[in-house]
């Protein structure tokens, strides 16, 4: 059976350049980066390349990079690290209703802390509600989080809006990127927000690194404590074979993004048509026009999107219904929920996800196994009501 992997928003094939980049510092270069012998200052030098490399990608200065374990880690120390610098009376904290766990979840944890949050709606496409937002903000917000591509959906925010608005009112800015960066043009200085967070397995870099852009300034308190490390903003000893893969990523997709962007979007656009075509009725969820090219979220009716995803992993596509982090759960989408999707939609869809190493032939069998498989499950599904 030919295996057809559509699941890369939850992680990436790693490329071979990353995984030639990182042997050497698994087999042979095992200094730490704090010591100050020839093996820890080798290690450092590496790590510091590394820093550059994945600066470069975000129009960032190197020491305004702070890595981390990944996206969630990054997502964490924007969130807590802000909330417990905050000098702004009131605590309160903005966010959408459609982010990643990740941060919903440090959200909640300040709300036990004695923070307010105020959740922000989205309309039929993903898109932030810009008045909603507006009228959220209070004299004590400290911060708004707002993703910059959902995980989901692929819908692009308008993160340079937000952030407009709100630094008028001396609030900072975080935005999760981690879906957005190596698949759209990320440019700290022209988004302007304060914290970005951005994770290397989602371009084609090692599992377990990711790092959280903090403009020159910013004042954030440290989740983990007990070393210099990461100028005091992350304590412990770096992952420095991962640091070195993150940066060699970071420069493959500064490379491949004029290339593989456009490329990606017309095989995903082939993808949805010849389902749309082919299997109705069935629906692209969210944003056509305002989304990462690699992305589409795809309903279709009369279907339970677990039994489809099942299904289609025994015929060889893998895909999701969400974020990798929510596997398990039995509740439908909270992305679809708070776009307010028909019932008959919001338990049958799927989320498809292409990377650069995707082809036209992986594709177009891709949407026949798709078809084929939905129209087996409706048969099926008609068959027992009509014997019921």
């Amino acid at each position: 059976m030919k295996r057809i992997y559509l699941d890369n928003n939850a992680s990436t094939p790693i490329a071979p350049e990353v995984y030639d980049a990182m042997i050497p510092w698994v087999r042979e270069s095992f200094g730490n980066a704090a010591s100050v012998h020839w093996f820890g200052q080798r290690a450092k030098a590496a790590l510091e390349a590394a820093r550059r490399s994945v600066a470069s990608l975000i129009g960032a200065a190197p020491h305004e990079m702070v890595f981390t374990s990944g996206g969630t880690e990054a997502d964490d120390l924007a969130i807590l690290g802000i909330a417990a610098s905050s000098e702004k009376p009131g605590h309160h904290i903005v966010t959408s209703a459609i982010e990643h766990p990740a941060v919903l979840s440090a959200c909640q944890r300040m709300t036990r802390q004695g923070f307010e949050v105020s959740y922000v709606g989205v309309d039929q496409e993903a898109l932030i509600d810009m008045v909603e937002l507006r009228e959220a903000v209070r004299p004590e917000t400290a911060l708004i989080s707002v993703m910059l591509a959902n995980n989901e959906t692929g819908t692009i925010q308008p993160i340079r809006e937000i952030v407009e608005m709100a630094h008028s009112q001396g609030i900072l800015v975080h935005t999760d990127a981690v879906q957005a960066v190596g698949k759209v043009p990320v440019d700290v200085e022209a988004l302007g927000a304060d914290l970005l967070s951005l994770s290397a397995h989602k371009i084609h870099g090692p599992q377990g690194i990711g790092a959280l852009y903090v403009r020159q300034g910013v004042e954030l308190t440290p989740l983990i404590v007990g070393g210099n490390q990461e100028r005091k903003r992350r304590a412990g000893t770096e992952n420095v074979a991962g640091a070195v893969g993150f940066g060699r990523a970071a420069e493959l997709a500064q490379q491949d993004s004029v290339m593989e962007s456009p490329r990606v979007a017309a095989l995903r656009d082939r993808f949805e048509q010849e389902i749309l075509s082919h299997c109705p009725p069935a629906q692209i969820n969210g944003s056509q026009e305002r989304r990462v090219p690699n992305t589409t979220n795809l309903g279709f009716e009369g279907i339970e999107g677990d039994a489809l995803l099942v299904a289609l992993d025994m015929e060889g596509v893998a895909a999701s219904m969400g974020a990798a982090c929510s596997s398990g759960s039995l509740e439908p989408s909270h992305v679809l929920r708070a776009m307010k999707m028909p019932k008959e939609v919001l338990y049958g869809s799927l989320r498809f996800s292409l990377s650069k190493f995707n082809t036209q032939e992986e594709i177009d069998l891709a949407a026949k196994i798709v078809c084929r498989t939905v129209d087996r499950i409706r048969s099926t599904s008609k068959k027992m009501l009509s014997r019921g």
